[in-house]
């Protein structure tokens, strides 16, 4: 393992999608940034997609991430909500193989248990926990933010274990892991 890296995590969506880097030195994290993507005032949904790719894009090219770590989309019962999450996740993963940036996805449960050891742990429990780990001054009024910095601490704590998530290197490593979501 590198004794400096450079982790983007992303919490996506496509009202919001949240965002937070952290920088890794030998065993310590140094909190880069988080914010948000705010996509509400675009009514349509291609236009979000679009300015979901051309965002993470930008971080990629302002920060130079080593690894990109997203958050999975989780169950619902909302079908139609699943499915506009679902292209937004595979956007932000589209612009991170596009620089040929690993990604490792996470599920929600398995980062709140990364962030404060409870895997049903509110947003703001979620908030609170990364605010003494980075010793952040203030938290950001809306959480979308904090989210996204909570997939990249994840990763940061998941670093060096076998099993970690769904994780792809690149465009033929996604094809590889995804033989059955190919339609001929």
């Amino acid at each position: 393992m590198a004794h400096e890296r450079i982790i983007l995590g992303i919490d996506p969506g496509t009202t919001i999608m949240g965002f937070g880097l952290i920088k890794v030195e030998r065993n310590s994290m140094i909190f880069l940034q988080l914010n948000e993507l705010n996509l509400s005032k675009l009514e349509d949904h291609y236009l979000k997609l679009q300015r979901i790719f051309e965002r993470t894009i930008e971080l990629i090219d302002t920060y130079h991430p080593d690894e990109i770590a997203i958050e999975a989309p989780f169950f619902g019962k909302n079908v139609q909500s699943m499915l506009k999450l679902g292209r937004a996740q595979g956007v932000a993963m589209a612009a991170g193989l596009s620089r040929q940036i690993p990604i490792t996805e996470y599920e929600p449960k398995k980062i709140k248990m990364a962030i404060t050891g409870n895997g049903n742990a509110s947003k703001e429990q979620v908030a609170k926990m990364l605010q003494q780990l980075l010793g952040l001054k203030s938290l950001p009024k809306n959480l979308d933010s904090t989210d996204g910095l909570a997939v990249a601490v994840c990763h940061f704590f998941n670093l060096g274990k076998t099993v970690v998530g769904k994780s792809y290197s690149g465009w033929e490593a996604f094809v590889n892991q995804n033989k059955d979501r190919i339609s001929k």
